[in-house]
């Protein structure tokens, strides 16, 4: 294998596949990157065994072949290579090692054989439909900040992505829910949608395909097996296994019965409670909202800092209440207000609060209330 290309295009592609490989790894070659020589392209393949990210770049090839080389190292050789530098790659008789050469740079990089790298992105996937890449953007920020941590409970460690009905029209929704607050974002369905099963994309896959989706303006075409999903845009195949897990039925989840509801502007809304909670007790970041008449009173104490206390104007249906939340899981939902109307949708103190953008009827989020 001998191939020569620009730094940029080579930099561009590691750095989308190094994220994906771990720092620490028991098995040697999951630490690499294997790059395959063919035609007049480069391809550039990276794997956990949980997610492989596959890109393709422009070469000059000399002779095509394949290897593997530890990524990470690979990564910060180019890195620090000038930004108008010709790379060229070769790797020595007998595999053992590559050079990379760089103008007077020259490295020697220690190889793996291929035959040992695991394949992810092969096999055949049951639906496949297309989604502008400002959607999928959209429907991963609009809910993954509500995606739980727990290990203990790993079919909430990530984004459920399912068809639904929403009042006769059929939509592609996304939830996550981590026990406290619950997210739930919906769009028209995309053709070829209808039949797609319900699944779990894992964190670590919704956070690169969101790395990588700022940089698309066209569509991304999205695969789905039973166990697996698959982003393709450009030259850019990222394949993912799903959770293994049943998501709860998050319908239960979302109040009924609400009947109090206190409208506020979501950006004033948002700077008080951001003022006020730096009083408030680090392990509960607790804010109070007391409610009452065209008023509410955000306050929150802490024994070591002191107290503090701010009021805001708001539109109210004669609801009188005092009600406890955890200021960053407010702050989170707020931010995904863009309007300039923020509805809060309240029971009582010990309920969960529906909180929607007044004039945005495609995301709806649930807190749970704290005791204060």
């Amino acid at each position: 294998m001998k191939l020569t290309m620009s730094r940029a295009d080579l930099m561009r592609a590691l750095s989308h596949g190094q994220s994906v490989v771990e720092r620490r790894n028991t098995i040697p070659i999951l630490s690499n990157v294997r790059l395959d020589a063919s035609g007049d392209m480069l391809t550039l393949t990276t794997t956990d065994m949980d997610l492989e990210m596959r890109e393709a770049v422009a070469a000059a090839i000399e002779s095509e072949g394949s290897t593997t080389v530890p990524a990470h190292t690979f990564h910060d050789i180019v890195r620090k290579l000038p930004d108008d530098a010709q790379v060229e790659l070769a790797l020595e008789p007998g595999g053992a090692m590559m050079t990379v050469t760089a103008g007077r740079s020259k490295f020697k990089l220690s190889c793996l054989p291929v035959a040992d790298f695991p394949e992810l992105g092969s096999g055949d996937m049951d639906v496949t439909f297309t989604i502008p890449a400002k959607d999928l953007r959209e429907l991963v920020d609009r809910t993954r900040f509500a995606m739980s941590n727990d290990e203990t409970r790993y079919y909430l460690n990530g984004l459920y992505v399912h068809a639904a009905d929403a009042n006769g029209v059929q939509v592609l929704r996304t939830v996550a829910t981590d026990g406290h607050r619950l997210a739930q974002f919906e769009m028209p369905l995309p053709s070829g949608a209808d039949s797609m099963p319900g699944v779990i994309i894992p964190r670590k896959t919704v956070a690169e395909i969101r790395k990588l989706v700022e940089e698309a303006a066209a569509d991304i075409t999205v695969e789905i097996s039973e166990n697996k999903v698959r982003f393709a845009f450009d030259h850019i195949v990222m394949t993912s296994k799903l959770i293994d897990g049943t998501f709860p039925d998050y319908t239960k989840v979302i109040p009924q019965g609400n009947d109090k509801i206190v409208e506020v502007n979501p950006k004033l809304f948002t700077s008080a409670i951001d003022r006020v909670s730096t009083i408030s007790n680090e392990k509960t970041r607790a804010v109070k909202l007391a409610i009452d008449g065209a008023t509410m009173t955000l306050s929150a104490q802490s024994p070591d800092s002191g107290s503090a206390t701010e009021d805001i104007e708001i539109s109210n249906d004669n609801t009188a209440l005092e009600i406890g939340f955890n200021s960053r899981y407010l702050l989170d939902i707020t931010a995904q207000i863009e309007s300039d109307g923020c509805r809060m949708t309240l029971a009582d103190a010990g309920g969960p609060t529906i909180i929607q953008d007044t004039a945005d009827g495609s995301a709806l989020y649930v807190l749970m209330p704290l005791r204060v």
